[in-house]
């Protein structure tokens, strides 16, 4: 079985895909936008129910990041079709983002999604996307631990904050146990740029400084 996916930093790969919403076109078609695309192993199952709802639930909270969301498994597009309808009816939650209907399992292989051992269903992969259409962020997780969606938001808003500052982010920003909400300066590039590093920020030592943004 063939398992190959874009690396962080690459392009993510050009294709076509069938969806709740009709023909998309990856990356293209999110020209200027982050996204995230993310798999689930099938439709009318408990732990992917539970996800689907939890990143409804944060759907605002993505798209006020400029992120979109987008859903895949190798199910057909009418059983996406149902099991949305499903959610609505017997959740009250409505699907906004679409779903993918890799239902031939293409893609899926294309992107590593299919992993041996754990049968012909997809794992719980998920790819950060940036408005360039660069990966940033790849997610792996097995068919039996759901995601934390909350982490997810987080890394697109420490992605976002990243590229806009120049700066690195610290564990569990913006609650960090060491610095709190502040940012990590990158570190100095020469033996003088060194020596007056802790006159300028705030740091542990000259290799690890941080400061507010």
């Amino acid at each position: 079985m063939e398992n190959s996916f874009p690396l962080i930093g690459e392009k993510f790969p050009e294709m076509t895909v069938t969806t709740t919403q009709g023909k998309i076109n990856l990356p293209g078609d999110y020209a200027g936008k982050w996204f995230i695309l993310f798999s689930h192993p099938a439709d009318f199952t408990p732990v992917c129910t539970t996800e689907f709802v939890a990143f409804q639930k944060r759907h605002a909270d993505f798209k006020a990041l400029n992120c979109e969301l987008i859903g895949l498994s190798i199910d057909q597009v009418f059983s996406h079709i149902k099991w949305i309808e499903w959610i609505e009816e017997k959740l009250g939650v409505t699907i906004e983002f679409p779903v993918i209907a890799d239902d031939q399992g293409a893609i899926a292989r294309r992107m590593g999604m299919l992993h041996e051992s754990k049968g012909t269903n997809t794992v719980r992969a998920v790819f950060i996307v940036d408005d360039k259409g660069v990966v940033r962020t790849i997610f792996y997780y097995p068919q039996e631990l759901g995601r934390n969606m909350d982490e997810l938001l987080r890394a697109v808003r420490a992605l976002q904050t990243s590229d806009g500052n120049g700066v690195a982010m610290p564990a569990g920003w913006p609650n960090n146990e060491l610095i709190q909400d502040k940012v990590i300066v990158p570190p100095a590039a020469d033996v003088a740029s060194a020596k007056k590093r802790l006159d300028e920020y705030d740091g542990f030592d000259w290799w690890f400084c941080y400061r507010k943004l």
